[in-house]
């Protein structure tokens, strides 16, 4: 991994963790996002981590395991760090009870919920989403460590999946307080755990790097990423609006991000 991109990779981790913050910032001042832009920008950033995760970054990871092992086992070690990325992120939600999952979260109804309840919903919610951030976190920044490219690809896909979340937090929290700092802040607080995790992902994988770990730590991020946009994006993009509509941001995130490749 080139040392010269750390500044970068940690500045777009730190974005990308901050804009859950940016997604309370925005419901508490405007009230209300339309339904369709929400679904629109969640099939976005799905579209545009399945294609960067499918075309880039698994390919790059199978050429660094090729080179070493050979096409048949190269090819072989790249499909289990792939699956065993998506295994990771799949435990991690298995270990967030339903209830605070923000991939199981349905509409917040705030008319019957009292302040007690509002209030333990969004900070169960900040919790989870800071449970969510920090293997997104770590994906984010190694993938900028090793090709800027594809992190700042990943790092505009995350923040816009972030946004939402930080809604998650800052409604139910807002109306139980009537404060918009405390809402606010929560967000920002769920979001602090996306550098934390690039920061010590970093640390150990210098502490311990082989040249063949590298391949490994590439395919399991790409798989991180699908798992999200399956798992997360699209269901909630779902939720939000129709689905022609989420399907044309992922179709859009996809040209995005294959024209991006083409030109830069």
């Amino acid at each position: 991994m080139e040392n010269s991109n750390f500044i970068l990779a940690l500045t777009l981790t730190i974005i990308a963790g901050l804009s859950t913050g940016l997604g309370g910032a925005i419901i508490i001042f405007t009230k209300k996002l339309s339904n369709k832009f929400l679904a629109a920008s969640l099939g976005f950033s799905a579209g545009v981590m399945i294609f960067i995760s499918l075309v880039e970054i698994f390919s790059e990871a199978q050429g660094s395991m090729v080179a070493l092992y050979g096409e048949k086992m190269g090819y072989l070690y790249t499909l289990l760090a792939f699956f065993g990325g998506m295994g990771i992120i799949a435990l991690i939600d298995n270990l967030v009870p339903s209830g605070e999952n923000p991939h199981e979260m349905n509409t917040i109804s705030l008319e019957s919920s009292g302040n007690k309840n509002l209030m333990r919903l969004g900070v169960f919610s900040a919790i989870a989403i800071a449970i969510h951030n920090f293997p997104e976190g770590m994906a984010t920044f190694v993938s900028t460590m090793e090709n800027p490219q594809a992190g700042i690809s990943i790092a505009i896909a995350v923040a816009i999946h972030n946004i939402p979340e930080g809604i998650a937090v800052a409604i139910p929290i807002y109306y139980a307080t009537n404060s918009r700092g405390k809402a606010i802040g929560n967000s920002f607080l769920s979001g602090v755990a996306e550098p934390v995790g690039g920061l010590l992902g970093y640390f150990i994988l210098a502490a311990i790097f082989k040249e063949s770990f590298l391949g490994i730590i590439l395919a399991a991020v790409a798989g991180i990423m699908v798992y999200i946009s399956l798992d997360e994006l699209l269901p909630t993009a779902e939720k939000y609006g129709k689905h022609h509509v989420a399907i044309i941001g992922v179709i859009a995130g996809m040209a995005f991000m294959g024209f991006s490749l083409l030109f830069f």
